[in-house]
Formats: structure tokens, sequence, C-alpha cells
């Protein structure tokens, strides 16, 4: 395969966001609830196909992951 046959990084990130949206969509068609995080509150949520939410848990930790990392 060569560099001239790959496709752009704007497609690729476009056709991620139509997966998630259609993936969405099914679930909520199905009557499936999903799991949203609010980044202003950083609380874990489950909403339902009806449009309600329910707190499940809050986020545990800031920062990356490799900045948990312990340090010896």
């Amino acid at each position: 395969m060569t560099r001239e046959e790959y496709i752009s990084d704007e497609a690729v990130v476009k056709r991620a966001n139509a997966a998630v949206r259609l993936e969405l969509e099914k679930k909520k068609a199905m009557d499936i609830p999903i799991v949203v995080y609010d980044r202003k509150t950083q609380i874990i949520y489950r909403e339902n196909s009806d449009g309600t939410r329910t707190a499940v848990g809050r986020r545990m930790r800031k920062g990356r992951y490799s900045e948990h990392i312990c340090k010896d």
C-alpha cells in the first residue's frame, strides 16, 4: 500500500464520529442505556432512551495515567 492510497486524518475522524453517532442512535432505538461522562461536573451518568439520567460514579483521579505511575 502506497502513501497515496491512505485516507486523510480528517476522513478517519469523520468516519469515527459517524460510527459513534450511529451506535448511539441504535442503542436509543433498542432502548439500551448508554454511559455518558460530564466533563464539567466530572460525574458518570447512565442515560436511558427517554432522556433520564442516573449518576453512576465520580471521576477517581485527575491527570494522565503516566502521571500516576509510582516513581521509584
